[in-house]
Protein backbone atom coordinates (compact mmCIF):
# COMPACT_ATOMS: atom_id res chain seq x y z
CA UNK A 1 0.00 0.00 0.00
CA UNK A 2 2.80 2.42 0.91
CA UNK A 3 4.63 1.64 -2.35
CA UNK A 4 1.42 2.26 -4.28
CA UNK A 5 0.94 5.60 -2.50
CA UNK A 6 4.56 6.56 -3.17
CA UNK A 7 4.19 5.79 -6.88
CA UNK A 8 0.92 7.69 -7.00
CA UNK A 9 2.61 10.65 -5.35
CA UNK A 10 5.46 10.61 -7.86
CA UNK A 11 3.00 10.35 -10.75
CA UNK A 12 0.97 13.29 -9.48
CA UNK A 13 4.08 15.41 -8.98
CA UNK A 14 5.22 14.61 -12.52
CA UNK A 15 1.82 15.63 -13.87
CA UNK A 16 1.98 18.86 -11.89
CA UNK A 17 5.42 19.65 -13.30
CA UNK A 18 4.24 19.02 -16.86
CA UNK A 19 1.14 21.14 -16.38
CA UNK A 20 3.20 23.95 -14.87
CA UNK A 21 5.75 23.80 -17.71
CA UNK A 22 3.04 24.01 -20.37
CA UNK A 23 1.46 26.99 -18.65
CA UNK A 24 4.79 28.79 -18.17
CA UNK A 25 5.72 28.41 -21.83
CA UNK A 26 2.24 29.48 -22.91
CA UNK A 27 2.36 32.64 -20.80
CA UNK A 28 5.80 33.48 -22.19
CA UNK A 29 4.58 33.07 -25.77
CA UNK A 30 1.44 35.11 -25.08
CA UNK A 31 3.64 37.94 -23.78
CA UNK A 32 5.97 37.75 -26.77
CA UNK A 33 3.50 37.18 -29.61
CA UNK A 34 0.10 38.04 -28.22
CA UNK A 35 -2.62 35.68 -27.06
CA UNK A 36 -4.52 35.48 -30.34
CA UNK A 37 -1.38 35.00 -32.44
CA UNK A 38 -0.12 32.07 -30.36
CA UNK A 39 -1.25 28.57 -31.34
CA UNK A 40 -1.53 25.37 -29.34
CA UNK A 41 1.04 23.85 -31.68
CA UNK A 42 3.55 26.56 -30.77
CA UNK A 43 2.91 26.10 -27.05
CA UNK A 44 3.35 22.33 -27.28
CA UNK A 45 6.57 22.73 -29.24
CA UNK A 46 7.98 25.20 -26.71
CA UNK A 47 7.06 22.91 -23.81
CA UNK A 48 8.49 19.90 -25.68
CA UNK A 49 5.26 17.92 -25.52
CA UNK A 50 2.90 16.64 -28.19
CA UNK A 51 -0.36 18.41 -28.93
CA UNK A 52 -2.23 15.38 -27.61
CA UNK A 53 -0.34 15.77 -24.33
CA UNK A 54 -1.27 19.45 -24.25
CA UNK A 55 -4.95 18.57 -24.60
CA UNK A 56 -4.72 15.98 -21.83
CA UNK A 57 -3.83 18.79 -19.46
CA UNK A 58 -5.74 21.70 -20.98
CA UNK A 59 -8.87 21.20 -23.12
CA UNK A 60 -8.46 24.60 -24.81
CA UNK A 61 -5.96 27.42 -25.16
CA UNK A 62 -8.15 29.50 -22.85
CA UNK A 63 -7.81 26.87 -20.14
CA UNK A 64 -4.05 27.47 -19.97
CA UNK A 65 -4.69 30.98 -18.71
CA UNK A 66 -7.71 30.10 -16.58
CA UNK A 67 -6.06 27.21 -14.73
CA UNK A 68 -5.17 28.08 -11.14
CA UNK A 69 -3.71 25.54 -8.71
CA UNK A 70 -3.82 27.99 -5.83
CA UNK A 71 -7.54 27.88 -5.08
CA UNK A 72 -7.15 24.32 -3.88
CA UNK A 73 -4.15 25.33 -1.74
CA UNK A 74 -6.17 28.07 -0.02
CA UNK A 75 -9.01 25.64 0.68
CA UNK A 76 -6.59 23.10 2.13
CA UNK A 77 -5.04 25.75 4.38
CA UNK A 78 -8.51 26.97 5.37
CA UNK A 79 -9.46 23.47 6.48
CA UNK A 80 -6.29 23.33 8.58
CA UNK A 81 -7.20 26.39 10.67
CA UNK A 82 -8.54 25.90 14.23
CA UNK A 83 -12.27 25.05 14.16
CA UNK A 84 -13.04 27.76 16.74
CA UNK A 85 -11.69 30.50 14.48
CA UNK A 86 -14.31 32.59 12.69
CA UNK A 87 -14.37 31.56 9.01
CA UNK A 88 -13.41 35.03 7.77
CA UNK A 89 -10.43 35.22 10.14
CA UNK A 90 -9.48 31.70 9.06
CA UNK A 91 -9.65 32.77 5.41
CA UNK A 92 -7.31 35.68 6.06
CA UNK A 93 -4.76 33.39 7.68
CA UNK A 94 -5.10 30.78 4.90
CA UNK A 95 -4.59 33.37 2.17
CA UNK A 96 -1.50 34.82 3.84
CA UNK A 97 -0.01 31.35 4.27
CA UNK A 98 -0.74 30.49 0.62
CA UNK A 99 0.84 33.71 -0.66
CA UNK A 100 3.90 33.03 1.46
CA UNK A 101 4.54 29.79 -0.43
CA UNK A 102 4.81 31.25 -3.92
CA UNK A 103 8.17 31.27 -5.66
CA UNK A 104 9.23 34.38 -7.65
CA UNK A 105 8.46 32.47 -10.85
CA UNK A 106 4.98 31.62 -9.62
CA UNK A 107 4.35 35.23 -8.64
CA UNK A 108 5.32 36.38 -12.12
CA UNK A 109 3.07 33.74 -13.71
CA UNK A 110 0.12 34.80 -11.56
CA UNK A 111 0.56 38.42 -12.61
CA UNK A 112 0.79 37.46 -16.28
CA UNK A 113 -2.38 35.37 -16.00
CA UNK A 114 -4.36 38.09 -14.26
CA UNK A 115 -3.28 40.69 -16.81
CA UNK A 116 -4.45 38.47 -19.65
CA UNK A 117 -7.73 37.70 -17.92
CA UNK A 118 -8.42 41.39 -17.46
CA UNK A 119 -7.41 42.56 -20.93
CA UNK A 120 -8.74 39.92 -23.33
CA UNK A 121 -12.54 40.01 -23.91
CA UNK A 122 -13.03 36.26 -24.38
CA UNK A 123 -10.92 35.43 -21.34
CA UNK A 124 -12.68 38.09 -19.28
CA UNK A 125 -16.02 36.46 -20.05
CA UNK A 126 -14.73 33.02 -19.10
CA UNK A 127 -13.31 34.42 -15.86
CA UNK A 128 -16.85 34.87 -14.56
CA UNK A 129 -17.45 31.13 -14.80
CA UNK A 130 -14.30 30.50 -12.79
CA UNK A 131 -15.28 32.99 -10.12
CA UNK A 132 -18.72 31.44 -9.73
CA UNK A 133 -17.09 28.04 -9.38
CA UNK A 134 -14.71 29.46 -6.76
CA UNK A 135 -17.67 30.77 -4.76
CA UNK A 136 -19.29 27.33 -4.86
CA UNK A 137 -16.16 25.53 -3.65
CA UNK A 138 -15.48 28.11 -0.95
CA UNK A 139 -19.09 27.85 0.23
CA UNK A 140 -18.65 24.11 0.68
CA UNK A 141 -15.54 24.66 2.80
CA UNK A 142 -17.16 27.35 4.94
CA UNK A 143 -20.24 25.18 5.37
CA UNK A 144 -18.06 22.35 6.64
CA UNK A 145 -16.44 24.69 9.19
CA UNK A 146 -19.69 26.15 10.48
CA UNK A 147 -21.99 23.13 10.33
CA UNK A 148 -24.28 25.01 7.97
CA UNK A 149 -25.55 24.06 4.54
CA UNK A 150 -23.61 25.29 1.47
CA UNK A 151 -26.75 27.14 0.39
CA UNK A 152 -27.14 28.92 3.73
CA UNK A 153 -27.39 32.70 3.37
CA UNK A 154 -24.46 33.41 5.70
CA UNK A 155 -22.26 30.89 3.89
CA UNK A 156 -23.13 32.20 0.43
CA UNK A 157 -22.76 35.84 1.44
CA UNK A 158 -19.36 35.29 3.03
CA UNK A 159 -18.09 33.28 0.06
CA UNK A 160 -19.26 35.92 -2.40
CA UNK A 161 -17.85 38.75 -0.28
CA UNK A 162 -14.43 37.11 -0.15
CA UNK A 163 -14.30 36.59 -3.92
CA UNK A 164 -15.63 40.13 -4.36
CA UNK A 165 -12.71 41.48 -2.32
CA UNK A 166 -10.24 39.34 -4.25
CA UNK A 167 -11.26 40.55 -7.73
CA UNK A 168 -10.31 44.26 -7.47
CA UNK A 169 -7.23 43.44 -5.38
CA UNK A 170 -5.95 41.03 -8.03
CA UNK A 171 -6.52 43.28 -11.03
CA UNK A 172 -5.17 46.39 -9.27
CA UNK A 173 -1.99 44.51 -8.39
CA UNK A 174 -1.60 43.05 -11.87
CA UNK A 175 -1.76 46.51 -13.46
CA UNK A 176 0.40 48.21 -10.83
CA UNK A 177 3.72 47.76 -12.64
CA UNK A 178 3.82 49.36 -16.08
CA UNK A 179 7.11 47.67 -16.84
CA UNK A 180 7.16 44.17 -15.28
CA UNK A 181 10.74 43.67 -16.46
CA UNK A 182 12.05 46.71 -14.57
CA UNK A 183 11.97 45.03 -11.18
CA UNK A 184 11.14 41.60 -9.77
CA UNK A 185 7.42 40.94 -9.47
CA UNK A 186 6.32 40.67 -5.85
CA UNK A 187 3.00 39.35 -4.63
CA UNK A 188 3.43 41.08 -1.27
CA UNK A 189 1.48 44.24 -2.27
CA UNK A 190 -1.42 42.02 -3.35
CA UNK A 191 -1.32 40.06 -0.09
CA UNK A 192 -1.29 43.26 1.97
CA UNK A 193 -4.07 44.92 -0.05
CA UNK A 194 -6.28 41.84 0.08
CA UNK A 195 -5.68 41.47 3.81
CA UNK A 196 -6.71 45.10 4.30
CA UNK A 197 -9.88 44.51 2.24
CA UNK A 198 -10.70 41.49 4.38
CA UNK A 199 -10.01 43.50 7.54
CA UNK A 200 -12.67 46.01 6.48
CA UNK A 201 -15.03 43.16 5.69
CA UNK A 202 -14.37 41.55 9.06
CA UNK A 203 -14.95 44.89 10.84
CA UNK A 204 -18.22 45.53 9.00
CA UNK A 205 -16.84 48.35 6.80
CA UNK A 206 -16.58 51.07 9.49
CA UNK A 207 -16.86 54.71 8.37
CA UNK A 208 -14.78 57.74 9.25
CA UNK A 209 -12.04 57.23 11.80
CA UNK A 210 -13.30 53.80 12.87
CA UNK A 211 -10.63 51.88 11.00
CA UNK A 212 -10.07 48.16 11.51
CA UNK A 213 -7.83 47.83 14.56
CA UNK A 214 -6.01 44.76 13.36
CA UNK A 215 -5.01 44.20 9.74
CA UNK A 216 -3.00 41.10 10.49
CA UNK A 217 -4.98 38.50 12.47
CA UNK A 218 -3.43 35.12 13.11
CA UNK A 219 -4.32 31.82 14.68
CA UNK A 220 -2.80 33.20 17.90
CA UNK A 221 -4.66 36.51 17.90
CA UNK A 222 -7.50 36.58 20.50
CA UNK A 223 -10.00 38.16 18.12
CA UNK A 224 -9.55 35.29 15.71
CA UNK A 225 -10.93 32.88 18.29
CA UNK A 226 -13.52 35.20 19.83
CA UNK A 227 -15.96 36.29 17.10
CA UNK A 228 -18.60 38.85 18.01
CA UNK A 229 -21.86 37.55 19.43
CA UNK A 230 -23.90 39.45 16.85
CA UNK A 231 -22.29 37.72 13.86
CA UNK A 232 -24.53 35.10 12.24
CA UNK A 233 -21.53 32.87 11.61
CA UNK A 234 -21.07 32.28 15.34
CA UNK A 235 -24.03 29.94 15.54
CA UNK A 236 -22.58 26.53 14.79
CA UNK A 237 -26.01 24.89 14.65
CA UNK A 238 -26.73 23.53 11.17
CA UNK A 239 -29.19 25.67 9.30
CA UNK A 240 -32.48 24.15 8.27
CA UNK A 241 -32.51 23.01 4.68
Amino acid sequence: MREHQRRLGLRERKKARTRRAIQEHALRLFAERGYDATTVEQIAEAAEVSQSTFFRYFPTKEAVVLYDAYDRLVLELLAAQPPAMHPLAALRVAVREAFGRFSPEEEQAIQARVRLLGSHPALRARTLDGLLDAIERLAESIAARTGRAPGDTFVRALSGAFVGALIPAMFTWARSEADPGAQPVSIRPLAEHLDECLAYLEAGFPLGDDQPADHRPSAHHPSAHQPRDDQPGNDQTPAAT
